[in-house]
């Protein structure tokens, strides 16, 4: 088994690339699953590691666990009250707007009860258009077919929120089977070799609970998603793995535990 990308680890967490199509962890809702990144991070490392805050199966790019409960405590709350920047990459049908919020409240989607019992959230998410490409191929009923690179910046963590949001305002990202529209999907993994969801985590700054600095982590493609945009003209936007760690303007309150 590939070993998985780490990104970055020091004794209190650590961020690695989850690849496309791995659960994070056991769930209800994917019973008989017998592979998690959980467990082969835990396997990696040769120590017990907390999730912290969650990406959908399908979706792939960067993700923080903790290496001790209390860690993970703190990240988590750091995640819920909106002090962590998150940025995506998604592949979307039509021309999406120069950049946008998309302020649509949405039910949660956990599976304990129908939807339409479950209260509205409010959520919102910041869009960017960054390129777009016409392709001369007649995918559904125009004749030429429409996509466009778009970063998505949520700013609350609501279920499926980015891809709801972005079906919701009429550009699905291309690949996702639930949101999405199959024709779009089926022309791109036939024809573009790009059988999965085209949704990337490729940011994600955060202040460390216990050091004094401030964790700014990028995160490269996978390599289906980057012979995609070097296809379509769109190398330009290939983000790299890096990491920054700038240090707090102020000490951290923190430090001392």
């Amino acid at each position: 088994m590939t070993p998985l990308n780490i990104l970055y680890q020091d004794e209190y967490l650590v961020a690695v690339h989850k690849p496309s199509g791995l659960l994070v962890h056991r769930s209800a809702l994917a019973r008989g699953e017998t592979e998690f990144l959980l467990q082969r991070l835990r396997d990696q490392l040769g120590k017990r590691v907390y999730p912290v805050h969650r990406l959908d199966r399908p979706t792939s790019g960067v993700i923080v666990f903790a290496l001790s409960s209390a860690v993970a405590g703190m990240l988590s709350e750091a995640f819920s009250e909106r002090q962590v920047e998150k940025r995506y990459l998604a592949v979307v049908r039509g021309k999406a707007p120069v950049s946008e919020r998309l302020d649509y409240p949405l039910r949660e989607e956990d599976g304990t009860r129908p939807k339409a019992e479950m209260p509205a959230m409010p959520a919102m998410t910041d869009i960017r258009r960054l390129d777009s490409v016409e392709l001369p191929v007649q995918v559904d009923r125009y004749p030429v077919a429409r996509y466009s690179l778009v970063e998505a910046r949520p700013l609350t963590g609501r279920r499926h929120q980015i891809r709801r949001h972005l079906s919701r305002r009429g550009y699905p990202i291309v690949g996702d089977a639930k949101h999405g529209k199959s024709v779009h999907n089926r022309f791109f993994a036939e024809q573009m070799d790009a059988p999965r969801l085209l949704l990337a985590a490729t940011y994600l700054a955060f202040d460390h609970p216990l050091l004094d600095k401030r964790v700014q982590l990028s995160c490269a493609l996978d390599d289906t998603m980057i012979a995609l945009f070097n296809h379509l003209g769109w190398a330009g936007h290939l983000p790299l793995d890096s990491v920054r760690t700038p240090p707090h303007a102020e000490p951290s309150a923190l430090k001392a535990l």
